[in-house]
């Protein structure tokens, strides 16, 4: 059996003993919402600790995860990670992508290219979970180029080298917040991504934040729960959101 890193563990050995949890090498969406929350908790790395990263990053804390949450400020989030206690700590990007066996990247969209400009080499072969939304207003060009080819693919373009993950982009942080371990059925999140083991936890994650996740698809398939889509602002069920995008049970 696998033991932590600290203990001279490989972390990629590490999720793959967790992803071993749920039979199968290719699992069909029904089986991996079956399971419960991983055994072998996680390293996780927050890129952009405002509402939507604190609020999850919290989230995964309190289920016993390790999270490093960082901000281009990480003196600001001190206050943040006191509250939470051994388990959280604040530091650089750098820093929490090279801690991180799993990234959750929540930063205002027309970051996301600077992000993969100056982090491509740390960033290269590890599992990254995607929550922006592209609002023109705020992100400019890239968001119009979010609506001709979608978010999934936009998102993989300016991430290369990464297993990218579509996940947490749909709802505020405040019904995140409120809505999370709710008794059954729990809220509804929706995920998309090509690489199987990626996609397998980020489903983890996904009920160990206290939802239920819903896999739409490839990353391509992520339009259809990006801003402005039907799968986006949905606060349903799993059962709902599924006959809302047309999935099978």
């Amino acid at each position: 059996m696998c033991i932590p890193k600290d203990f001279g563990c490989d972390r990629r050995a590490l999720l793959r003993a967790g992803g071993a949890l749920i039979v199968g090498a290719i699992l069909s969406p029904a089986s991996v919402l079956a399971q419960g929350s991983s055994v072998a908790k996680m390293r996780i790395g927050v890129i952009g600790s405002g509402h939507i990263g604190g609020t999850i990053g919290r989230l995964w804390v309190k289920a016993g995860h390790r999270v490093l949450f960082s901000s281009r400020h990480p003196d600001e989030l001190k206050d943040l990670v006191a509250d939470l206690g051994p388990l959280a700590q604040a530091g650089p990007i750098d820093k929490a992508i090279d801690f991180g066996d799993v990234i959750f990247i929540a930063v205002p969209y027309g970051a996301l290219p600077q992000i993969g400009r100056d982090y491509a080499a740390a960033l290269k072969d590890k599992i990254v979970l995607d929550a922006g939304n592209a609002n023109v207003s705020r992100d400019g060009a890239i968001a119009d180029e979010v609506e001709r080819e979608g978010i999934g693919l936009t998102s993989q373009k300016y991430l290369p080298g990464t297993r990218l993950v579509r996940s947490f982009n749909t709802l505020s942080y405040i019904i995140f917040a409120r809505e999370a371990n709710r008794p059954d059925p729990r809220l509804a999140v929706p995920i998309a991504g090509d690489d199987p083991e990626a996609v397998r936890t980020a489903a983890i994650l996904v009920r160990d934040a206290g939802f239920d996740p819903v896999i739409v698809g490839k990353l391509v398939d992520a339009k259809r729960f990006q801003r402005g889509s039907v799968g986006y602002g949905q606060v349903v069920s799993a059962s709902e959101l599924r006959q809302k995008l047309l999935l099978a049970p």
